[in-house]
C-alpha cells in the first residue's frame, strides 16, 4: 500500500476478508478486474495470480487494450479465445429462443457464465485455491458467475473485492487513482461489449442522465442515420443465420456486418428499466443493432413455419428460457430441457427473409420458406377452395358453451 494512506486505503486495510494462496482472476482490464489485480496480493496475500482473459466477441481493439493495461499491473494474461464457443453452441440457441428478457436481448447474461465455466476449469488445472472476479454486490453478474463456479468448482473460494470491501464505483476510480491503476472507460460504469451485444454502464446510469454521442459504438442517432433505405436478406437453417445478402457467412461475420449497417440506420437502441436478479430496478442502455434484426426476422419466420400450439407453447418456453439466462441458470437441468423443445421447432424454421432498414425501423419486405404453413389457395377470402356453409353448424357447435354463460347469467340475475 501506499506510504501515506487515505482514508479510503485505511477502510480497505481495515476490512477482514479470506486470503488465498494462489488464485484464479477473471481479467477484462476494465475498471473492476484491475482494481482486483492489485488488490490480490496487497490484501488477499495471493502469492500466485493468474489472470484470465476469456474472448466472447469483445473485438481486437479491446483484447489489445486489456493485454496493454495488463503490462502496467506487472501481470500476463492467459488468454481464452471463445468466440467460436459463444457464436456456436450459446448465441445460436438465443437466436432459437428469441432471446429476450424485459427487452433486453441477453447477452452478458450469457458470456459471464461462459468466462466463469472456462475461468472455473483453469483454476482447478492450474491447482489454485480460489477464484476472483470484479462483480458490485449491487449487480447481477455476482449471481451469474458464482452460480457457474460452485458448480464446476465448488471446493474453491470466490474472492469478489468490490463486494468485500463495499466500494462505490467512485471509490473504485479514487483508490485506482491512488494505487497508479490506469482508468480507460469511455463513461462511469464502463461497458461489456460482445459480438451480439454492448452493455453501457450498467447500473451507473442516472434516471435522466444524457448520454453523450460519442458513447455509442453501432448506434447513429437521428440527425446522423444514413439518408438512404437499405435492403437486407437473412437466411436461416434450423433457426440460425446462415448467409447475408446472398452471401454463405459464418454467424460472427452476419452480426459483425449487421451491426454496421443496422446501427447506421438508428436501429438497435435499447433503453429500459431492467428488474435485476436482485428485484431492484435500475436504468439500461444497450446497443445490439444485429440482434433487434435477427430475432424480429427469426420470429417472423416462426410465424410463417410453425403451428398456431407450437408458436402459443414456444413463446412461454422462450420467456422462461430468457429468465432462467438472465438469473444465472444456464446449466441448468431445466433450461437444458428447454433447449431441446425449442430444437425441435427449428427443424421447419427454415427461408430467407428481406427486409428494409431506415430511420429507426425493420420493415419485412418478403418471405421465402418451403416449410411455411401459409396457403392463401385455401385461407384467402378470393379462394373457393372449400365449401364455406360447412362452417356453419361447426360454429353452432363451438358456440354452445357461450350459450350455456348465458343461461348461467340469466339465472343470477333473475
Amino acid at each position: 500500500m501506499l506510504a501515506v494512506k487515505s482514508k479510503l486505503l485505511d477502510k480497505i486495510e481495515a476490512t477482514p476478508v479470506k486470503t488465498a494462496k494462489k488464485v484464479a482472476l477473471a481479467y477484462s482490464g476494465g475498471l473492476d478486474s484491475s482494481l482486483c489485480a492489485v488488490l490480490a496480493k496487497e490484501k488477499y496475500h495471493v502469492e500466485e495470480l493468474f489472470a484470465i482473459t476469456v474472448d466472447v466477441g469483445q473485438g481486437q481493439d479491446e483484447m489489445d487494450a486489456a493485454i496493454q493495461k495488463a503490462k502496467v499491473l506487472g501481470i500476463t494474461p492467459i488468454v481464452i479465445d471463445a468466440r467460436a464457443e459463444f457464436a456456436e453452441l450459446w448465441l445460436t440457441k438465443a437466436i432459437q429462443a428469441n432471446s429476450n428478457y424485459e427487452g433486453y436481448p441477453v447477452s452478458t447474461s450469457m458470456t459471464r457464465q461462459l468466462i466463469a465455466s472456462k475461468i472455473a476449469a483453469l483454476a482447478l488445472k492450474l491447482g489454485c485455491d480460489a477464484i476472483m472476479e470484479g462483480s458490485s454486490g449491487k449487480g447481477n453478474d455476482q449471481y451469474r458467475m458464482h452460480n457457474v463456479f460452485k458448480l464446476f468448482a465448488p471446493q474453491l473460494d470466490v474472492l469478489v473485492p468490490v463486494r468485500d470491501f463495499d466500494l462505490t464505483r467512485g471509490e473504485e476510480e479514487e483508490l485506482s487513482k491512488e494505487l497508479g491503476i490506469p482508468i480507460t472507460e469511455v463513461m462511469q460504469g464502463g461497458d461489456d461489449k460482445t459480438m451480439w451485444c454492448r452493455s453501457l454502464a450498467s447500473g451507473a446510469i442516472g434516471l435522466n442522465q444524457p448520454i453523450p454521442e460519442h458513447a455509442w459504438l453501432w448506434w447513429k442517432s437521428a440527425g446522423k442515420t444514413k439518408s438512404t433505405p437499405t435492403k437486407v436478406s437473412v437466411t436461416f437453417e434450423h433457426g440460425i443465420p446462415v448467409a447475408f445478402d446472398g452471401n454463405e457467412l459464418s454467424l460472427p461475420e452476419i452480426v459483425s456486418q449487421l451491426n454496421v449497417v443496422a446501427g447506421s440506420h438508428g436501429i438497435g437502441k435499447i433503453d429500459i428499466f431492467e428488474d435485476g436478479i436482485m428485484g431492484l430496478k435500475s436504468r439500461e442502455l444497450y446497443e445490439a443493432p444485429a440482434a433487434a434484426v435477427l430475432l424480429k426476422l427469426h420470429h417472423d419466420l416462426e410465424q410463417f413455419c410453425l403451428t398456431k400450439e407450437e408458436l402459443e407453447f414456444k413463446a412461454l418456453v422462450d420467456q422462461k428460457w430468457g429468465s432462467l439466462v438472465y438469473h444465472g441458470a444456464w446449466f441448468s437441468p431445466l433450461k437444458d430441457a428447454l433447449d431441446g423443445f425449442i430444437a425441435t421447432t427449428q427443424a421447419h424454421v427454415s427461408g430467407t427473409q428481406v427486409a428494409t432498414l431506415f430511420q429507426g425501423a425493420i420493415d419485412i419486405d418478403s418471405r421465402q420458406s418451403d416449410q411455411s404453413l401459409f396457403f392463401p389457395e385455401i385461407r384467402g377470402l378470393q379462394s373457393r377452395s372449400f365449401n364455406q356453409q360447412l362452417c356453419g353448424p361447426a360454429a353452432q357447435i363451438a358456440g354452445l358453451s357461450w350459450e350455456v354463460l348465458a343461461k348461467r347469467m340469466a339465472k343470477v340475475n333473475h
